[in-house]
């Protein structure tokens, strides 16, 4: 074979995306308070796009005779601010109300202080020393965001003997070494005036320190508000909170002190065989821990608030629901005349000019196209989901039926990917509250009928169960199980367990009351 260059003609097919489909796919995945920042930043680099403004839709439609009586009627709506400063801040007639009930003020979030800056405060009113200062700084270090210590105490003073020895430490035998005296021979003769006498110089202590100092600065960080900071285990931290609330005599305080597993673990006929009393006493004394913070620390956790702004709402109209969009307050977009009409000359653009007017204004068309696509696309998947739940919407959760992506793309003629991304991050009003689009997907469960019940649906009827069993005699998973056979839902025991753990259930053993 000789070696050389050769050039040679295939055939072959390959599918690309277009960059314009990728944006598709995009504006179909952004929320709405998303694409209405998007679209203002369109507005922004595309000069071919205008905002139409809500006046200007008004406009469209008037006439010059309801233009000016409505110029008219604004001007009688005028407020006069003489006849108000004269007669005393009393609009007449014709004056507008100027009173603030109607007026919405936005919420403004409330900085919180964080744990550290809280406790340090409180160290700044002690009479420490520097030395106890430091260490309690190191102490501060090694504290969680739920107020635990994450470090034994012997790698708190490992810690802080590392860091000091690693630093440099002037010391006072330094300083003096550092100082020229003046010699005798050199100072005046005839200088009378008695030397001012030298501070004594601070007495620094020396040497690493030790666990018996960080003993003694864990008990001034026990002291310390809220009670329970410093604990490094939650039955410390409960022992904590009863002493502060001086409960040391109590039978909850001996519980937690001396029976903690068996607390733990709800077993309260052994603690009162061991104790010779009423296991009645035992839980009641028990339920006294659920006024106790377990957690102490994640009150002074800063609280970010999610305010969700539903995509779309549901409403019941005349025995109907329907459908609408919530885009009240997204830009509504159009072309500009201005910019079109100069861009329909195109003989005085030439070179990049005329590139960069051709790719804006196929790129404003293209926006409003897509727009209008993804508003059609949501619609079309929120009208299949209601009609699919309808019954959840008449009777509840519980008659929530199953549903997955792909049935919801088969029927609507779209790609299950592009289904996903219109339900994604995407909120719905209804009459029973505010739900993200996932909730109502989920799989499915055999029935006794041959038809199939949502997985959702199961666990609310699970948690249903729960709520009206007796308190003295719970449910156990078997139980359930055979609950739901006779309401026509076949489940495994082991399913039942999962949607227990899932819903923050205890099992039937733990939620006994005596």
């Amino acid at each position: 074979m000789k070696p050389g260059l050769h050039q040679s003609a295939t055939l072959r097919q390959e599918l690309r995306m277009n960059p314009r489909l990728y944006q598709a796919m995009d504006l179909l995945y952004m929320p709405l308070l998303d694409l209405q920042q998007h679209l203002k930043q369109e507005l922004l680099v595309n000069p071919f796009l205008e905002m139409l403004e809500a006046e200007d839709e008004v406009a469209l439609g008037e006439t010059a005779d309801t233009e000016r009586e409505r110029e008219e009627a604004e001007k009688q709506e005028e407020t006069d601010w003489e006849e108000i400063i004269l007669d005393g801040f009393q609009a007449g007639s014709g004056a507008r109300d100027l009173s603030y009930s109607d007026e919405v003020f936005e919420r403004t979030p409330v900085q919180s202080r964080a744990l550290t800056d809280h406790l340090r405060d409180q160290l700044l009113m002690l009479d420490l020393t520097d030395r106890q200062r430091r260490l309690s700084e190191e102490f501060l270090g090694n504290l969680g965001d739920d107020g635990y210590l994450h470090a034994t105490l012997e790698e708190i003073v490992a810690g802080i003997n590392g860091w000091e020895n690693g630093g440099t430490t002037t010391h006072s035998d330094d300083a003096t070494d550092a100082a020229t005296p003046v010699p005798e021979s050199t100072a005046p003769a005839e200088s009378t005036a008695p030397a001012e006498p030298a501070e004594p110089a601070e007495p620094v202590t020396q040497g690493p320190f030790t666990v018996a100092e960080a003993e003694t600065m864990l008990r001034v960080f026990h002291a310390l508000d809220p009670a329970g900071i410093g604990a490094r285990d939650l039955r410390e931290c409960l022992l904590l909170q009863l002493e502060d609330m001086d409960l040391q005599d109590t039978l909850t305080y001996h519980l937690v002190h001396e029976a903690f597993d068996d607390l733990i673990g709800h077993r309260w006929s052994d603690i009162a065989k061991r104790r010779g009393i009423d296991p009645k006493a035992v839980q009641d004394a028990a339920d006294e821990l659920a006024k106790l913070d377990p957690k102490p620390g994640l009150r002074f956790l800063p609280s970010d608030d999610e305010y969700v702004v539903p995509d779309l709402i549901v409403e019941k109209i005349e025995g109907q629901y329907r459908v609408f969009l919530n885009d009240t307050g997204m830009p509504r977009l159009r072309i500009s005349k201005v910019y079109q009409e100069l861009a329909g000359n195109k003989k005085q653009f030439t070179g990049e000019t005329r590139e960069f007017i051709t790719e804006k204004l196929n790129g404003a068309q293209w926006l409003i196209q897509a727009i209008e696509q993804r508003r059609q696309t949501m619609l079309k998947v929120m009208h299949f989901i209601v009609d699919r739940q309808r019954e959840f919407f008449e009777k509840g959760i519980e008659y929530l039926r199953p549903l997955t992506l792909r049935e919801v793309a088969e029927v609507i003629g779209m790609h299950e990917s592009t289904v996903s991304r219109v339900t994604n991050q995407k909120y719905v009003q209804t009459p029973r509250g505010v739900y993200p689009l996932k909730f109502f997907f989920s799989s499915s469960l055999e029935t006794t009928s041959g038809e199939d019940a949502s997985a959702r649906a199961v666990r609310a009827q699970i948690e249903k169960l729960v709520g009206d069993e007796a308190s003295d005699q719970p449910l156990t998973d078997a139980e359930i199980v055979d609950a739901l056979k006779d309401r026509g839902v076949r489940i495994a025991r082991r399913t039942v367990a999962k949607y227990r753990d899932q819903l923050g259930i205890l099992p039937a053993r733990m939620r006994k009351r005596l």
